[in-house]
C-alpha cells in the first residue's frame, strides 16, 4: 500500500560537492530529491518535478540569482524558498526576503542549522495551507447545519449519513440537480474517520473521456506524446481519504471497467505503467440521472452499477421539503449580503408566500441563484415576476403547482420597486420572524394537499396516504392535528 506522497525537494547548488551533500542530508530525512547546478537548470527541473521547498544558493552564475527567485516565485508561487549565501550583509537578505525567500542561511553552516531552517520552513508551509482549508472546514460545518434538520425528510437523509459515514462503504448519492448531492458527500467525508486526510472532487461530466483517464490514474513518461514527466491521478491524491465521482452516469464505459477494477481489488495502473499501484480510497458517487436505465440501455455497466449501489442516499427535491425554503432564504440573504457589501430588505410575506408556492425545478441552487440577483438588483417585484413567468409543474401530490395566478396581476400592478405589503394576521402589528412565516406557509400548503387529496378519494384514507406517498398512520396523526387546529380556531372565533 502506498504511504502519504513525500515533501519533494530542490536543490540548486553550483557547488556540486556542497549540492551533493545537502542533497543526501535531505534523502536522510525522507524527503524526494532533485538537484539542479544552474539558475536555468533549476527553472526546468522545478517545472517538471514540481518541488514543494527549493534550497537556493546564492552564489550561482549566470542569469542572476535574485533574478531566478523571483521567477521561481512567479511560476511557482506557493513553493517555499530556503536561500543558501555566503553573504551576511543586510541588502542581501532584505533583497532576498522582498523577492519572496522565506528563509536566509548563511554559509559556513553545520547540518544541524540546515535542518532546523527546513524544518521551520516546512512548518511554516505547512500551516499556512491547513488555514484556508480550516476556514474552508468552518464554512461548510456552517452550510451542513443549514441544510439539516428542518425537514423530516432531510432528517432521514441526515440519520442515514450517521450510520454509513464511518465506514469504508461505498455511497451513491442520487438526487436531482442542485439539491445538495456533494454537501451531503463531504458531510459523509467529515463525519468519517478519514475527515482530516484528502478529500478529491472529480466532475465526471465536465471532463472529456479522452482526457478522465489520466485525470483519475495519471501517467508516466512517455505514456503519449507530451507526457514528459510522471503525472499523479486523482486516486493518488486521495490515498486514505475520499474520492467523490460526481456524475458518475457520464462516465465512458471503457473506463467503467477501470474503476470497478479498483473498487473490488483496491489497485490501479497508470497510463503508460508496468505495474500496479495499491491503494487505501473510500469512493463516494453521486447522479442525477437513473442509473437503471442506464444499465438497460447498455451505457453504464451493470456489475459497476452494483458495486457504486452498495448505500443509497436519495435527496428529495426542494418541492418536497418546502419547510427548509424559509430557511435556505436567510441564509443565502445574510451570506450576499455580506459579500456584495449590500443591504436589502428581507422578503416580505406576500414574496415568501410565492416562494413557498413554486416548485423550484432547479432545487438550491435555483433558490440561491434567485436570493443573488435580489442582493444585487434589491427589486422584489421582479423576484416575484420571475417566479410566476415559469409555468407550473405536476408536484409529488399529483397535482399542478399554481405560479400564474394572482401573483403574476399583484406583480404587474406595481410599479418596479415598490414595496410589498406584509399581512401578517396579527392585531398587535408584530412581524413575525421569516422561519415562523414559512412554517405557516408549509402547514398550511400540506393542509390544502391532504384535503384535496381526501375529496378526490371521498375520504378513504389509505387511499390518500399512498398517493401522498406518506404512511396511513402519519396521515391519521396530520388529521389529527389539523382537527386540534381547526377546534382551537372554533374556539378563539366564538371567544
Amino acid at each position: 500500500m502506498n504511504s502519504t506522497p513525500k515533501l519533494r525537494v530542490l536543490v540548486v547548488d553550483d557547488d556540486l560537492a556542497l549540492g551533493r551533500s545537502i542533497a543526501a542530508q535531505m534523502l536522510h530525512r525522507g524527503f524526494d530529491v532533485s538537484s539542479a547546478s544552474s539558475g536555468d537548470e533549476a527553472l526546468r527541473v522545478l517545472g517538471a518535478f514540481d518541488a514543494a521547498l527549493v534550497l537556493l544558493d546564492l552564489s550561482l552564475p549566470g542569469s542572476g540569482v535574485l533574478d531566478v527567485l523571483g521567477r521561481i516565485k512567479q511560476v511557482k508561487p506557493d513553493t517555499a524558498v530556503l536561500v543558501i549565501s555566503a553573504r551576511n550583509d543586510p541588502d542581501s537578505i532584505f533583497n532576498a526576503s522582498k523577492l519572496g525567500a522565506d528563509d536566509y542561511l548563511v554559509k559556513p553552516f553545520a547540518a544541524d542549522d540546515l535542518d532546523l531552517r527546513v524544518s521551520k520552513v516546512v512548518e511554516k508551509q505547512r500551516v499556512s495551507s491547513e488555514v484556508p482549508q480550516l476556514r474552508d472546514q468552518v464554512r461548510r460545518n456552517r452550510d451542513f447545519a443549514t441544510l439539516f434538520g428542518t425537514s423530516p425528510r432531510m432528517e432521514e437523509v441526515k440519520d442515514t449519513i450517521e450510520q454509513v459515514a464511518d465506514t469504508t462503504a461505498t455511497v451513491l448519492i442520487r438526487g436531482e440537480s442542485g439539491t445538495g448531492k456533494e454537501v451531503v458527500a463531504r458531510m459523509i467525508y467529515s463525519q468519517s474517520g478519514r475527515g482530516e486526510k484528502p478529500f478529491v472532487k472529480v466532475n465526471c461530466a465536465a471532463i472529456p473521456h479522452e482526457l478522465l483517464e489520466s485525470e483519475l490514474f495519471g501517467y508516466e513518461p512517455g505514456a503519449f506524446t507530451g507526457a514528459s514527466r510522471q503525472k499523479l491521478g486523482k486516486f493518488d491524491l486521495a490515498n486514505l481519504g475520499t474520492l467523490f465521482l460526481d456524475e458518475v452516469s457520464e462516465m465512458h464505459p471503457a473506463l467503467q471497467a477501470k474503476l470497478l477494477h479498483v473498487l473490488q481489488d483496491g489497485e490501479f495502473s497508470r497510463l503508460g505503467g508496468k505495474r500496479d499501484i495499491s491503494v487505501d480510497v473510500r469512493v463516494l458517487a453521486a447522479t442525477n440521472k437513473p442509473l437503471e436505465r442506464a444499465v438497460q440501455e447498455g451505457t453504464f455497466r451493470e456489475d459497476l452499477f452494483y458495486r457504486l449501489n452498495v448505500i443509497t442516499i436519495h435527496i428529495p427535491p426542494l418541492r418536497e421539503r418546502r419547510e427548509e425554503i424559509p430557511v435556505f432564504l436567510e441564509f443565502f440573504l445574510r451570506k450576499y449580503s455580506e459579500f456584495y457589501a449590500k443591504q436589502p430588505g428581507p422578503f416580505s410575506e406576500y414574496a415568501l408566500a410565492r416562494m413557498m408556492e413554486y416548485s423550484w425545478p432547479g432545487n438550491i441552487r435555483e433558490l440561491e441563484n434567485l436570493v443573488k440577483r435580489y442582493v444585487i438588483v434589491g427589486n422584489e417585484a421582479q423576484i416575484i415576476r420571475e417566479l410566476s413567468t415559469h409555468k407550473p409543474i405536476v408536484s409529488s401530490f399529483g397535482a399542478e403547482t399554481p405560479l400564474a395566478s394572482h401573483a403574476d396581476k399583484a406583480a404587474s400592478d406595481r410599479p418596479a420597486g415598490a414595496a410589498i405589503p406584509i399581512t401578517t394576521g396579527k392585531s398587535d402589528g408584530a412581524t413575525p420572524s421569516l422561519l415562523e412565516i414559512g412554517r405557516r406557509a408549509a402547514m398550511n400548503a400540506e393542509r390544502e394537499a391532504i384535503e384535496r387529496v381526501l375529496n378526490q378519494t371521498r375520504w378513504n384514507r389509505r387511499q390518500a396516504a399512498k398517493i401522498l406517498k406518506i404512511s396511513y398512520k402519519a396521515l391519521l396523526n396530520k388529521l389529527k392535528i389539523i382537527e386540534e387546529q381547526n377546534a382551537s380556531q372554533n374556539k378563539n372565533l366564538s371567544a
